[in-house]
């Protein structure tokens, strides 16, 4: 049977299936399906966080915003982002992380930039941030520590959406949280526990994943749950 392989993806066992009018088999088409929805998932994420910059900047205001949270979320993406890099997983299984990297940072600028003007504290966090970042990333750590590092960062993304769902709920309203940012969360994240056992990806990568349903998952509620009805006009008498 001639291969038809493109982006890591063996096309030939479904499409050889098909010819002679049979179903694929699940061990033949469950592998293919995990691809596509990789792929789907990387291209999906270069925007994901789109609508809530957009958001920020439309009302140019982050009321309602965590900044803990969108700078936890920075760091649990560079963690995770090294160690697939590091475990040398397949782009299809990881490619998104990059992505949401780029978009969490810029996303924690406009929030500082609203936040004017930022204490000390926060220039700290920003500058460790820039100077431990590169090593991370570049892998060049102690295999242990590293290993570590990524099994933290399963509790750095819990702790990230734990201020957010708070605030959520103290203040009985989700202030500029986009609906949109929150859904594609949610949706990547049970897609990505599908695609990551299919990968083989270690246990702590699908446990990752299966957090991110919950948390997300909490939030997305809260959005749909405190969401204000839009106010009705008043009737003008006649």
């Amino acid at each position: 049977m001639m291969e038809m392989k493109f982006l890591g993806m063996d096309f030939s066992c479904a499409l050889g299936s098909l010819r002679n009018g049979e179903f694929p088999e699940k061990d033949c088409l469950l592998p293919l399906i995990s691809k596509l929805l990789g792929y789907c998932i990387v291209a999906a994420s270069t925007t994901v966080k789109l609508p809530q910059i957009l958001k920020i900047l439309k009302h140019s205001s982050i009321r309602g915003l965590s900044v803990v949270s969108f700078e936890l979320e920075v760091v649990g993406y560079t963690i995770a982002l090294a160690y697939c890099l590091h475990k040398g997983l397949p782009f299809s299984a990881y490619g998104e992380l990059a992505f949401l990297l780029i978009q969490a940072i810029i996303l924690v600028a406009i929030i500082y930039y609203f936040s004017q003007p930022l204490g000390t504290k926060t220039w700290i966090r920003a500058l460790l941030y820039c100077a431990l970042a590169p090593t991370v990333l570049a892998g060049q750590i102690d295999p242990l520590l590293f290993e570590a590092l990524y099994a933290s960062q399963h509790a750095i993304f819990f702790c990230a959406r734990i201020p957010q769902i708070w605030a959520n709920f103290k203040n009985k309203s989700t202030g500029e949280l986009s609906f949109l940012t929150s859904l594609m969360n949610f949706a990547g994240s049970m897609v990505r526990v599908f695609t990551s056992m299919q990968e083989k990806a270690p246990l702590s990568v699908v446990l990752g994943s299966a957090i991110g349903i919950i948390t997300n998952g909490t939030i997305l509620s809260q959005i749909i749950i405190y969401q204000k009805p839009p106010a009705k006009k008043e009737k003008k008498a006649d």
